[in-house]
């Protein structure tokens, strides 16, 4: 897949990228530089800003669902 470079340092995702990234219109890509090249992903809440709160959570409560907040997170329907 290719994208184009407009001069002012622009890129246009095709829509089928920018849906499966699950992001829109004001969203942030973090682009990450490793040895393959670059990784673009869309930025998600770093867990280390959590640590705040973790004596403020009962002991007892469950583990939440990752997997479905994740999921959540991807459905269009619950964005503003």
């Amino acid at each position: 897949m290719q994208v184009r470079l407009t001069s002012k340092r622009q890129v246009t995702f095709p829509r089928h990228v920018v849906e499966r990234l699950g992001v829109k219109a004001g969203d942030t890509l973090v682009i990450e530089e490793s040895a393959d090249g670059f990784l673009i992903k869309p930025r998600r809440f770093n867990r280390a800003n959590l640590a705040p709160l973790k004596d403020k959570i009962a002991a007892n409560l469950p583990a939440p669902d990752i997997a479905a907040i994740r999921h959540a997170a991807l459905d269009s329907d619950l964005r503003d």
